[in-house]
């Protein structure tokens, strides 16, 4: 199969809700229609939950079958009746290759996908050590991962862990593109929501769904440890989740409510970044976070957890911004102390944060995708 070739490629996830996936997976849905592909988006919810705005040649399949199971018989049912559509859906769209992005949504392609002859190629899109997809799941992973015609992976660690329950060789890193995805970009809330009470302060930026994972409380208490040095700093958590309101109660148990705002999601965060003086990745686990890149783009110095994974193969230590050892809330908060003590280290790592667009730019992530869409002396068109 030539480089050139126009494929006809059909995209799976359970929806393009805001989350660095679904960023993702709509950055290569509007990249290779624009290269005038024929590209099919499906996913499990309505499109009601989109957030991400696609290219209007897309073909959109939005199968609404997102409902909670109240027991398991029920959620046996609900699956049953996602595999026989999705199935369906899948063979309507006549694909050269499937691609699939999460855990469960692998899992669920690779059955609906069995046994139709189509090439199949998943994508694990965070650290499958750390995040617990569930007990029957992961059975369920470990029977059909080896199916897949090739893994893809953001990270060498993560690489390894997926070697473990399939053949070496079928796996390949391909990390996240920094891209500006076309969709809404205002805010969710107003901008006096935005600055709350931060107005005429520098600010510190981190962002993120607000869940245990991404260690926004760690954040905070950091952050508490020092506004007695910096008052005149401020901080922004752009994202929205479930740990909403218990994030909040620690803002206020902290006493730092003058100085910090969680003013929801943004789809764009670039508008917002520029505005900023430093980013902070506080996360406990990850994949390949979409805005550490986005920050680093936008030439803010950053501060990050050296968590697994991700983090240490976008940041170079020292020269385009500090990794920290993870979950030392001290250690985070010393470093942060460190860029806003410090003018001419921040000026430093500003200067060389946008590398990062040489390294994990559109065009050369996307030529790494085709690169294995394409060639065929790659394992998709060896096996089978």
């Amino acid at each position: 199969m030539k480089a050139d070739t126009r494929l006809n490629i059909t995209l799976v996830i359970s929806s393009l809700s805001s989350g660095g996936a679904e960023r993702v997976m709509s950055t290569m849905a509007n990249y290779w229609t624009e290269k005038g592909w024929k590209i099919t988006m499906i996913t499990l919810d309505s499109t009601a939950s989109d957030f991400y705005e696609l290219h209007h040649n897309v073909k959109r399949i939005a199968l609404g079958l997102m409902h909670d199971s109240n027991n398991p018989l029920v959620a046996i049912r609900n699956n049953i009746i996602r595999l026989i559509k999705l199935r369906s859906s899948i063979k309507l769209s006549k694909p050269d290759i499937v691609i699939s992005f999460v855990d469960r949504m692998n899992i669920m392609t690779l059955l609906a996908s069995r046994g139709l002859g189509f090439k199949v190629i998943i994508s694990e899109r965070t650290d499958p050590a750390y995040h617990n997809c569930g007990r029957i799941w992961s059975l369920l992973r470990n029977l059909t991962y080896p199916w897949a015609d090739a893994i893809v992976v953001q990270s060498n660690k993560v690489r390894q862990w997926i070697e473990k329950i399939v053949k070496k060789g079928t796996t390949l890193v391909i990390p996240n593109p920094i891209s500006n995805v076309n969709g809404k970009t205002n805010l969710e809330h107003s901008d006096t929501a935005f600055r709350g009470n931060t107005k005429s302060k520098q600010i510190i930026i981190a962002m993120g769904r607000l869940s245990a994972e991404k260690g926004f409380d760690l954040l905070l208490n950091a952050f508490a440890k020092t506004i007695h040095f910096h008052p005149n700093w401020c901080l922004i958590i752009f994202g929205d989740g479930k740990d909403r309101d218990t994030l909040i109660q620690l803002v206020n148990d902290l006493g730092i409510a003058e100085l910090v705002s969680l003013p929801g999601r943004v789809n764009n965060p670039m508008q917002f970044l520029r505005q900023a003086e430093m980013f902070v990745l506080s996360s406990r686990y990850e994949g390949f976070p979409n805005a550490l890149l986005e920050a680093m783009a936008c030439g803010l110095p950053v501060v990050s957890f050296d968590c697994p994974s991700g983090p240490r193969e976008i940041i170079r230590d020292g020269i385009d911004g500090l990794l920290v050892p993870p979950e030392d809330v001290n250690a985070l908060a010393a470093a942060m102390n460190q860029l806003m003590t410090d003018e001419a280290l921040r000026k430093h790592l500003t200067a060389r944060a946008p590398e990062v667009l040489e390294r994990f730019g559109v065009e050369k992530v996307m030529g790494m995708w085709e690169k294995l869409l394409t060639e065929s002396d790659y394992r998709l068109y060896k096996r089978r």
